[in-house]
C-alpha cells in the first residue's frame, strides 16, 4: 500500500542555490567548472575584489538553530533540514526549538538513530 503525502511539499531553504564556479571556466574549454580556490596573490577572485566570483566559506553554512527563526512566518510552506555533520547536542537544540516554532523538521531523528547503534 502506498504511503500518505502531503498535498504541498514543503520547501527547504538555503542561503545559497547556485553552485560555486571556478574563475575563468567560461573563457577556457581546458578549465573544467569544479570549484578550485585560486592561490595566486594576484588573482581578482583571491584578492576579493567586487564584481568578481563569489568564493565559498563558512557564512554559507545553515546549521544554526537562531537560522529557523527565520522560517516562522512562512512555517506552513517552508521546512527545514539539518545538515548530517551537525552535532548531537545541537541538533536536540534545533528539533526543539523548530518544535516551539511549529516548524517542520524533515530528518528530526537522523542523529538520535546513529548514536544508539554506536
Amino acid at each position: 500500500m502506498a504511503a500518505l503525502r502531503p498535498l504541498v511539499k514543503s520547501k527547504i531553504v538555503k542561503k545559497r542555490t547556485k553552485k560555486f564556479i571556478r574563475h575563468q571556466s567560461g573563457q577556457y574549454i581546458k578549465i573544467k567548472q569544479n570549484w578550485q580556490k585560486p592561490r595566486v596573490i594576484d588573482n581578482r577572485v583571491h584578492r576579493r575584489l567586487k564584481g568578481q566570483i563569489l568564493m565559498p566559506n563558512i557564512g554559507y553554512g545553515s546549521n544554526n538553530v537562531k537560522e529557523i527563526e527565520v522560517l516562522l512566518m512562512c512555517n506552513k510552506s517552508y521546512c527545514t533540514e539539518i545538515a548530517h555533520s551537525v552535532s548531537l547536542k545541537n541538533h536536540k537544540a534545533t528539533v526543539e526549538r523548530a518544535f516551539q516554532l511549529a516548524i517542520r523538521v524533515t530528518n528530526p531523528k537522523a542523529r538520535l538513530c546513529s548514536e544508539e547503534d554506536e
